[in-house]
């Protein structure tokens, strides 16, 4: 079946799974003199516009086949987007091709069906999207005549230059076409990265064969960790809730990338809390950590722990920031950051008084992780693993008591708090905590027994009380030593994952000292 002489013979074609905005950006389109060529879905949809659409399979007079997996990769189709000015009329005319001016398609969402906790290797497989990239890359390759557009967020601005130019200009045709490569790119890269951490079928996934990092750049950044160094943000293509890829800047000066850095660790230590919970973080280590009944209370602890450290430092919090909260903050003290899921009118008001403080949003945290991988750059490689969130997800049954005192229910709690603490700080990491809230921190010391020395000395320096705390070590105490010092400190309670050579030395120190010790059999060494 051909298409009539009275219709269009200059098109577009739309093929999307994401509708976002397609009808403006259609009606667009069909006011600049294009008749619109489309399938299935994105068909159905532009009719309920009230658009007239004409069928692909109408366009090729070759009906779809095989459950709509063969419907666009026709020479019609084909044909019409590759055509060159002059160099390819004649072949056009001799097969009834007309031109194809304008390719709106984004792809079966592949990633998205991965990230899913219960997707299968079959449910993947299906969403790898076939004439969805080769129209794209198509297009791309022709940007000197065809307009190319995979992403939603561009149609207001092609809106604007079709309405403004009454065409699409050529360097926004090359942008698109860079963007179009770019995206097909890390699609088939995705794809190649989920099916190469398969051993075989029907195996557990576990890493690549070969490891493709995509990203878009977020922001260009001023510099680096140091003024001589440049840097830049980048994202991941898919920007999940809860995270600064996903963040809205509601205020203040540029981020910076130590603001960047140290705000994704006072994320990833406030997230791990059910009840509203702060964390300030300086140095990418976190000096105060409390959570409590209400936000108010868990700034006011955190804040107390060490208000030295907190001068100038990032405040993340689980809930939405209120205005009490926010005064509390702009009336005390001087930070860098400040971070929540959301913050309301009133409180966006206080802050506004302090123009310089950088205030953000990132939307609701997800309820479960999936799967995701850090990366470490060495000379010649690459570093990586699976991020650390065992910490979060602790259970009761998990753990042995080994000392002959077991710990107090309010022990265990304050316990459970610490260890969620300590997997956030840098090693060698020791934490002391009361009620949960931190009393001192002791991070990132070459032995393990200065960091029990600097906790206790951050917690006297404050004037608070260490006596009847507990203490959580991100990994097992090498000699007794660290358990002489946090009794000498008061700690009546210790959390550690246990597996040192000399455990029976340390078990039989905490005996000594009434303490009662918790095995974990976890680690938790943040370097």
């Amino acid at each position: 079946m051909t298409v009539s002489a009275d219709q269009a013979h200059r098109w577009a074609l739309i093929s999307v799974s994401d509708k976002q905005g397609l009808e403006a950006l259609a009606r667009a389109l069909v006011r600049h003199g294009l008749g619109i060529l489309s399938t299935g879905g994105s068909a159905a949809a532009l009719r309920k516009f009230g658009l007239d659409v004409v069928d692909v399979a109408a366009h090729t007079g070759q009906a779809e086949m095989m459950d709509g997996r063969v419907k666009t990769l026709h020479p019609r189709i084909h044909g019409g987007i590759l055509a060159r000015p002059a160099i390819d009329d004649s072949a056009l005319l001799a097969n009834g091709i007309d031109n194809i001016d304008v390719v709106v398609v984004n792809l079966y969402p592949f990633r998205e069906t991965i990230a899913k906790p219960d997707c299968t290797l079959a449910e993947a497989i299906e969403n790898v999207d076939i004439g969805g990239p080769s129209l794209l890359r198509a297009a791309a390759k022709n940007h000197g005549r065809v307009s190319v557009v995979c992403d939603p967020n561009d149609y207001a601005g092609l809106i604007a230059e079709l309405d403004g130019n009454g065409g699409i200009g050529a360097d926004t045709r090359y942008r698109l076409a860079a963007k179009a490569f770019a995206h097909t790119a890390a699609y088939d890269s995705a794809i190649s990265d989920y099916l190469g951490a398969y051993l075989g079928a029907g195996e557990a996934p576990s890493f690549p064969t070969e490891l493709h990092i995509h990203a878009r750049l977020s922001q260009p950044l001023r510099y680096g960790e140091n003024p001589h160094q440049a840097a830049a943000f980048y994202v991941d293509d898919l920007t999940p809730s809860g995270t600064l890829a996903a963040m809205t800047q509601l205020q203040g000066k540029e981020l910076s990338y130590n603001n960047i850095a140290d705000t994704d660790a006072a994320l990833d230590c406030v997230r791990s809390f059910s009840e509203p919970a702060c964390c300030i973080v300086k140095h990418a280590n976190p000096c105060g950590v409390a959570e409590a009944a209400d936000l108010e209370s868990a700034y006011e602890r955190a804040y107390r722990t060490d208000p030295t450290s907190a001068f100038g430092g990032i405040i993340a919090f689980n809930r939405p920031l209120s205005a009490a909260v926010a005064k509390l903050i702009v009336d005390r003290q001087f930070v860098e950051v400040v971070v929540a899921p959301a913050v309301e009118g009133a409180a966006r008001e206080v802050l506004s008084a302090k123009t310089n403080i950088r205030v953000l949003e990132v939307g609701a945290f997800p309820r479960e992780p999936h799967r995701q991988l850090e990366y470490k750059r060495v000379m010649g490689g690459l570093l990586v693993q699976d991020r650390d969130v065992a910490a979060q997800f602790l259970t009761l049954s998990q753990l042995k008591t080994v000392s002959q005192r077991a710990p107090s229910a309010a022990e265990l709690q304050d316990l459970l708090f610490a260890w969620r603490v300590v997997a956030c700080v840098k090693s060698n990491a020791i934490v002391y905590a009361r009620d949960r809230r931190t009393l001192g921190i002791g991070a990132g010391q070459m032995s393990r027994v200065y960091s029990a020395r600097i906790a206790a000395i951050k917690a006297a320096d404050e004037g608070l009380e260490v006596v009847g705390s507990v203490m959580a070590s991100d990994a097992f105490f090498p000699f007794r030593d660290g358990i002489d010092a946090a009794a000498a400190a008061g700690i009546r309670a210790v959390i550690q994952p246990g597996g040192s050579m000399r455990d029976s030395e340390v078990i039989a120190a905490a005996d000594e000292h009434g303490m009662a010790m918790i095995f974990t059999g976890e680690r938790h060494f943040r370097h």
